[in-house]
């Protein structure tokens, strides 16, 4: 009772204090973080580990296991490590236990990297450690295309020139472009020239790693001055590559142009991508956990008119897959929804109480409520989203309680007689107790939030927070504000009622006479029933008795899910071709299902499709997860209009026809939508099941026999396996007695092979910086694809003599090559070739013991 003496003796106080908590909440609301959901916290952190031509097998056996052992017992508060091993490219999840300091973690893994490199394949860097997070979603992507510019140009642009840009946006970050080519400088070798000059890729790696050095002369001291010695060590046009000499044979130098032709060329694409049919190339965009998505998607189209102001004539900039247009909309929802909540509140408030005064107590307390709810949320470093607002609304039904309750003892009191002031205190005085105890009656019952774990903790803790703070702040201002507004406006209102009803106004008068009349019905409707109900009790009894029993059977049927299905006009449908299918031929397939898709949807309701077909770099893959692990694979995103007919009956339409029409080719659905991606943690499906096993084979017949057994269950949809074990693969053996006669080892024909298929940039890696953008590219020394696309010419593949790791070491081996040129024997000399088969992607995990 004492703080509601101290609100009625101080009511500027009372006055100064309120308004100091709206002001705290406007600010603090403005500057609070805008989201769909919390940020989902779990440590979690990406290892990519890049070798270009290494096969899963090797990935896995020489780079993973190597990694997942080096962690293990090295980095601490590991709970578990994902992997994932496809051509090239090995990728690994580590899970750390809840509240491991993960700056420390990234840096223990730093370490243990840069340790076990040297055991690992000859010519591997140090992989990328990226710290992963379930917010980290593509929020919209940038998407470049041109109807005049080359593929390369563009990557080009985008990586080097707009990913800069984009960069300075705060909360804002962006992997390399997907799609497109990479540019580089080309050198493609000729093996049947090399092979009538007795050479081999080798001695041309080694020639461009000896002429192209950058190594720099030093300063010579030259009278008074001190002057820079520059030399043409490397390169300053791409035109000087042909020059560069590679042998003297038979007294006259063979340089790289008579049997290579270097070029302004691209890297071998891996991965295209389509906007609406045509090739293009796209940055996705993605907000960090602790950034907001409005804030991130608006900086990145405020910067776009630079962006597109600096781009190369001809390069055409846009904005696809916005998902900031969902979060609008569902913030807006909320907030409109809890704007309409109050509204009727204050109208059952009038309708009840029949005083517009009473109403404007209660409706100036609830407002104030929220806001301190906000207060406390911004002080915990929580974000404005659907959870944080879902609690706020929640909690306005629950907040008129406190206000409510106080203002009608009010006026009970005053009708027995008493003065305002009296009125007021016994009016506080004897709800006090039952006030308090309903306030953390409904605070304790989100007290078992504290008790969750994993993405369900961050998601509902936030919600809990809000209805408490909430509520601890209405019950306080009922105690304060209340009081105070109650003998301010009340007043006047409580002597017109006790001296003469009838001096109110005509407007007021009426209302007042319909309300008495509509509640006297209600209440005597309400008696009439529950007279009846009471002599009746039996037939109630049963009647509720087989009311509870039937709805309670609806648990049986409803179905039970985490979170609500949410229609927001997205898809992605993932398209797997035969195994070992080329890229070229994927992407014709990829054409013709687009087709079929706009022949399924019509155009009043399509928007865009896209598809990203192939694997991207290796470094994006640690950002946005992807099943894309070969040039078989590929990903269709489709966005709808916003008056659409419903997402799901497209999909359901899809999954019939598009299996019909492309027999031998799998189609299954994959989360598109902010919600669903979120919620998975970054797995492509709500349910993931992980089979573990030392035999691989035998992981894969039970996986096979459970993927038959989870289809026949009804409601299960896209079920699929993820690797794929029979891809299309030749094996090389190599007659080391017979090389030995050849002066080769083992180390020469695998390098040779490498350079030839792969190039040389894991063993002799060479680069040029371009006088014209100031960039680095890569120089790449490999046979054209056209040469090597049978078995003979890749049997024919010529190899020189003497090797002995020339790649790695070419002065030493420079200096013991003999003065006399043997001629290059083929590779069908001392190897056999045999057509088996080999698996695209290998995936298992490894779970560590919980102390």
């Amino acid at each position: 009772m004492w703080i509601v003496r101290l609100a009625l003796r101080r009511p500027y106080t009372t006055a100064v204090f309120c308004l100091l908590i709206l002001l705290m909440g406007l600010l603090s609301t403005s500057r609070m973080l805008v989201d769909i959901f919390p940020s989902i916290d779990i440590p979690v952190v990406s290892v990519v580990w890049g070798y270009q031509g290494l096969t899963p097998e090797e990935m896995e056996r020489r780079v993973v296991f190597l990694s997942e052992r080096a962690y293990s017992t090295t980095v601490g508060g590991v709970e578990r490590i994902e992997s994932q091993s496809i051509q090239g490219v090995g990728l690994l999840k580590i899970y750390f236990q809840p509240g491991t300091d993960i700056g420390a973690a990234i840096a223990q893994i730093s370490a243990v990297n840069g340790a076990i490199l040297r055991i690992m394949p000859p010519g591997m860097t140090p992989p990328s450690v990226i710290q992963f997070n379930a917010s980290n979603v593509p929020v919209v992507q940038l998407t470049a295309q041109s109807d005049t510019l080359p593929e390369q140009q563009l990557v080009d642009h985008a990586i080097n020139f707009i990913r800069v840009r984009l960069f300075t946006i705060p909360g804002l970050s962006t992997p390399a472009p997907f799609g497109g080519k990479f540019r580089q400088v080309t050198v493609d070798i000729d093996p049947a020239k090399l092979a009538a000059r007795g050479l081999s890729p080798a001695d041309v790696v080694t020639a461009l790693s000896s002429e192209n050095v950058i190594t720099p002369a030093g300063i010579a001291k030259m009278g008074g001055r001190e002057v820079a010695v520059l030399t043409n060590s490397n390169l300053a046009a791409i035109d000087q590559f042909n020059r560069i000499p590679i042998k003297v044979v038979g007294g006259a130098p063979v340089l790289l142009g008579d049997v290579a032709r270097a070029y302004d060329g691209f890297s071998d694409q891996t991965n295209i991508v389509r906007v609406n049919g045509h090739r293009a190339t796209y940055l996705a965009i993605l907000k960090k956990s602790d950034a907001s998505t409005l804030a991130v998607v608006d900086a990145a189209k405020e910067a776009l008119p630079a962006i597109q102001a600096a781009a190369p004539k001809g390069m055409e900039l846009k904005f696809d897959f916005d998902q900031s247009h969902f979060v609008r909309g569902a913030i807006k929802g909320v907030i409109g929804e809890a704007l309409i909540s109050s509204l009727l509140v204050s109208l059952m408030i009038l309708f009840f109480l029949g005083s517009w005064r009473s109403m404007a107590v209660v409706c100036t307390s609830i407002p104030l409520a929220i806001l301190c709810g906000l207060i406390g949320l911004k002080l915990m470093g929580q974000t404005l989203n659907i959870m944080t607002l879902g609690g706020l609304s929640l909690a306005i039904g629950m907040l008129v309680d406190d206000a409510t309750v106080e203002v009608e003892n009010i006026h009970r009191n005053a009708a027995m007689g008493k003065s305002l002031t009296v009125a007021i205190l016994d009016g506080a005085s004897q709800i006090a107790t039952p006030a308090i105890v309903a306030t953390l009656a409904i605070c304790i019952v989100f007290f078992p939030v504290v008790l969750l774990f994993g993405p369900s903790k961050y998601l509902f803790t936030p919600l809990a927070m809000a209805v408490v703070f909430s509520m601890l702040a209405s019950y306080v201002l009922s105690r304060t504000l209340v009081p105070t507004l109650s003998r301010i406006l009340m007043g006047q209102q409580l002597k017109h009622d006790h001296d003469d009803p009838s001096t109110e106004a005509g407007f007021a008068t009426r209302f007042n006479h319909w309300r008495e009349d509509k509640l006297g019905r209600f209440q005597e409707a309400y008696g009439r029933a529950l007279d009846k109900v009471l002599h009746h009790r039996k037939p109630v009894m049963w009647g509720s008795v087989i009311f509870f029993g039937l709805t309670g059977g609806l648990l049986f049927t409803i179905g039970q899910d985490f979170f609500p299905v949410v229609d927001v006009g997205l898809m992605k449908l993932h398209v797997r071709a035969p195994a070992g299918t080329r890229l070229e031929e994927t992407e014709r397939i990829i054409a013709r299902v687009e087709r079929e898709i706009r022949r399924v949807i019509p155009e009043k309701d399509l928007s865009s499709l896209n598809a990203n077909i192939g694997v991207p770099i290796s470094y994006n893959m640690a950002f946005i997860p992807s099943d894309n692990v070969s040039s078989q694979d590929g990903d269709l995103f489709v966005s709808l209009k916003a008056d659409h007919e419903p997402t799901r009956r497209y999909m359901r339409e899809l999954r019939e026809t598009l299996p019909r029409k492309f027999p031998g080719v799998g189609f299954y659905f994959q989360p598109a939508d902010i919600v669903s991606q979120v919620l998975n943690f970054g797995v492509p499906a709500p349910i993931d099941i992980q089979i573990e096993g030392s035999n691989l084979p035998n992981n894969y017949i039970t996986a096979r026999a459970l993927k038959d057994g989870l289809r026949a269950i009804p409601g299960v949809v896209d079920v699929r396996i993820k690797q794929v074990f029979d891809a299309p693969a030749v094996r090389v053996d190599v007659d080391r007695e017979r090389a030995a006669r050849a002066g080769l080892t083992q180390r020469d024909v695998a390098n040779g092979l490498l350079v030839n298929l792969s190039g040389n940039g894991q063993l002799a890696p060479s680069f040029f910086l371009s006088p014209v953008n100031g960039v680095n590219y890569s120089v790449n020394v490999k046979a054209p694809d056209r040469m090597m696309g049978s078995t003979a010419a890749l049997m024919a593949t010529p190899f020189g003599m003497p090797g002995g790791g020339a790649l790695l070491q070419p002065d030493l081996a420079r200096q013991a090559a003999p003065t006399a040129q043997a001629p290059s024997q083929p590779l069908s000399n001392f190897a056999t070739l045999s057509r088996t088969t080999s698996p695209i992607e290998i995936s298992h995990y490894t779970v560590q013991r919980v102390v």
